[in-house]
């Protein structure tokens, strides 16, 4: 396993080809007044949509994503893109969801450095810069390859590793099948869950909640996991559909109330996290993440609980994933680490990277002392 070096390059005539098709993409008629109820909201569509064609500095960020090292590497035939920090310091791997990606983690990366991490972020399979697997791959998988990445590939002995959204279903993984590799794990997201009935109160309205959350909220993950290759040619050729698809969970998911969408994350932010889809022809491939947790819980795996030491940060405002009680945690993690925050949302790094910084930074000095 052979690590190449690797850098962004997005030549010119990509580029063009890319603002003809955003320019040709139509939009349709949408019902006045309704907002994001329905969907991507028309008005903020069509204002990120001028802002893709006239006023986002596509140089400027192909410079922002080349900012850090990275490479990429094939393991177990598939290839893996991955940034990677290094301070001579505690080995950090921090592993994104979807619809998000390795430009997720940009905004801490120069606070985790600071505090003595080495810094691994990869792409997940499908995503961005790493290959498109000839077969769907989930959490479980996606752990193994983390492992062997770490381990074989960087020479990490023991390693720390974070995540939210699908990262915390490949980090609980990671705790639960790689340890003593995986010295301790944090997570911004409950995604690994027992099927134990609510102990007190607190996890029964917060199990209420979730289900009410998933009710209004996750039908593009029942699309995702059933049907995705749907979903793929609908969305093919059409960047801003696919860009619609993807604002709408950044929307829906963060915590808005201290400012809207475009206040929260910025508009080129949240372009260059489309572009990662878009230019790299991975929305398809990204939604196969899903079908691959499907596959993984068919082979009939019984969940456990995690005794890897574990550090949770509970944010707020996390709309799909309702933040759940302490005790809820427990029961599936040996919980050594445990905060609570006033805001902030599902996407915890890039809302509120000061205090995600800060949490990630108290968890590893109890974990791993510098």
């Amino acid at each position: 396993m052979t690590m190449q070096a690797f850098d962004v390059e997005w030549d010119e005539a990509g580029l063009d080809a890319l603002r003809r098709r955003i320019a040709a993409c139509p939009l349709p008629d949408a019902p006045t007044g309704t907002g994001w109820t329905l969907g991507c909201d028309a008005d903020f569509l069509k204002r990120f949509r001028d802002h893709w064609l006239d006023g986002y500095d596509w140089r400027a960020a192909i410079a922002d994503l080349n900012r850090h090292t990275q490479y990429r590497v094939e393991i177990d035939g598939v290839l893996i893109h991955f940034v990677h920090v290094k301070t001579g310091g505690r080995p950090l791997l921090l592993t994104h969801g979807w619809p998000g990606s390795h430009y997720e983690f940009w905004g801490v990366v120069d606070q985790l450095a600071q505090a003595g991490f080495d810094l691994v972020i990869p792409s997940l399979p499908g995503y961005a810069f790493s290959g498109k697997p000839a077969q769907p791959v989930g959490p479980a998988g996606t752990a193994r390859l983390w492992h062997r990445l770490m381990t074989e590939v960087l020479g990490y002995p023991q390693f720390l590793a974070q995540g939210g959204d699908w990262g915390s279903l490949v980090t609980a993984q990671l705790g639960l099948n790689h340890a003593p590799a995986v010295r301790a794990i944090h997570l911004n997201m409950l995604g690994l869950r027992l099927p134990d009935p609510p102990q007190d109160e607190a996890q029964k309205a917060w199990l209420a909640a979730s289900g009410a959350a998933q009710q209004r909220l996750s039908g593009y993950s029942a699309v995702q996991m059933m049907k995705p290759q749907s979903l793929a040619w609908l969305a093919a050729g059409n960047p801003l559909g696919q860009a619609a698809w993807i604002l709408e969970r950044f929307h829906d998911w963060a915590d808005l109330r201290d400012g809207d969408l475009e206040q929260v994350f910025g508009l080129d932010h949240l372009t260059t996290n489309v572009m990662l889809y878009v230019m790299t022809d991975s929305f398809a491939s990204s939604l196969l993440f899903y079908n691959g947790l499907i596959r993984e819980m068919a082979a009939g795996v019984p969940p456990r609980r995690c005794e890897t030491p574990t550090g949770y940060a509970a944010f707020p405002g996390d709309a799909l994933m309702p933040a759940p009680p302490r005790s809820r945690v427990e029961m599936t993690f040996d919980l050594v680490r445990w905060s609570e925050f006033d805001k902030g949302g599902h996407f915890a790094a890039m809302e509120q990277p000061a205090l995600f910084a800060a949490d990630v930074i108290a968890w590893g000095d109890t974990v791993w002392p510098r």
